[in-house]
């Protein structure tokens, strides 16, 4: 995607929930993350929960969400972004798990505000010189 300024940023997540489908499907538990950077998405990814093993074997993977469930997640992600205010710099994490043997599944939201304080400081943090008190520290 270039040139986000005009791309509402609802459509930016959709935009990412729908590049991760693949991913989501065959995920029973993880995070999705993105950064914001001005409104828009910089990055986005997913971090999978990790395959067990036990005994050095390793567990059959459990179901992942399935197409309905993660149609259900893509639209609540953006509804979500109606909490999402007075911040255009930050990262937004979805974790999602599916219960096992129930197929029922939950997400929680976190929102994270960052700002860059070379952009607040202007002159408020300016570095001025020390005057020297006497003629010998002059030297």
């Amino acid at each position: 995607m270039t040139n986000l300024d005009h791309i509402p940023l609802a459509r930016q997540v959709d935009y990412v929930f729908r590049q991760l489908e693949g991913e989501l499907k065959n995920a029973a538990a993880g995070t999705v993350h993105i950064q914001l950077r001005n409104n828009a998405v910089g990055k986005f990814g997913m971090k999978h929960h990790p395959i067990e093993s036990r005994n050095g074997e390793l567990k059959p993977v459990e179901a992942g969400l399935n197409a309905q469930q993660v149609e259900a997640f893509r639209k609540m992600a953006i509804e979500a972004l109606k909490l999402k205010r007075d911040w255009t710099h930050g990262d937004i994490s979805y974790d999602f798990a599916v219960r096992p043997g129930t197929g029922a599944w939950s997400a929680s939201i976190m929102y994270e505000s960052n700002y860059n304080m070379s952009n607040h400081t202007g002159a408020l943090f300016q570095y001025v010189p020390k005057q020297p008190r006497n003629r010998w520290e002059e030297r």
